[in-house]
């Protein structure tokens, strides 16, 4: 994202992809010295410790939000742990019959200007299997929208609405404040306490 810094793992990764090129350059092209081992390093390998919320502290937060259309994409990115510019691109199009959701865009704005990108990693394209009250609620939602093309997006807030919204009612209810991001965190979670394998 513009204007943020980097993570310190990011930092670190891309610190180490370079150094691996530049040895590689000591080994075989004749490159005196690695000048990343003379620079030092940047970055930690650890990331920072990773905030999530359980199932049920999730369902407390759920209760708690007036709008249906908020509510629906929340329930959406906790059941599904997809990212938030893949929940903002979705369409009717990516609801399947068979009761998943087909991940293949994602939507951004960037200096004001709407984009549908393409995902983040080749691995990002993918089907997400959802339950059934979920799709269920989708399709009702879908079905009051009136008008809808197959193509047109189903959400039409903003990631730094999710962010306010998510903050707002953190507070209200005392859960610990977490970003929309780690939803997707919190999803992994409960698929670990469900039992399935990482």
């Amino acid at each position: 994202e513009t204007g943020k810094p980097y993570s310190q793992t990011y930092l670190k990764t891309v610190h180490n992809q370079l150094s691996a090129i530049l040895n590689y350059a000591v080994a075989h092209y004749n490159l005196p010295s690695n000048p990343c081992r003379a620079a030092g390093s940047i970055g930690k390998s650890k990331a920072g410790e990773m905030k999530y919320w359980t199932q049920e502290q999730y369902e407390t937060f759920s209760q708690n939000i007036q709008k249906s259309a908020v509510k629906l994409a929340f329930d959406i990115l906790f059941y599904t742990g997809m990212r938030s510019g893949e929940l903002l691109a979705l369409t009717p199009a990516d609801i399947l019959p068979d009761k998943r959701i087909s991940i293949n865009k994602n939507f951004a704005k960037v200096k004001g200007e709407e984009l549908f990108l393409v995902p983040k990693t080749p691995k990002s394209i993918r089907s997400i299997a959802i339950p059934d009250f979920l799709f269920d609620d989708i399709h009702e939602y879908i079905s009051k929208l009136g008008g809808i093309e197959q193509g047109d997006r189903i959400f039409y807030f903003t990631k730094s609405a999710l962010e306010k919204e998510i903050k707002r009612v953190a507070e209200k209810t005392g859960l610990p404040q977490i970003r929309v991001h780690d939803l997707r965190h919190s999803h992994a979670s409960m698929l670990i306490d469900m039992g399935f394998d990482i």
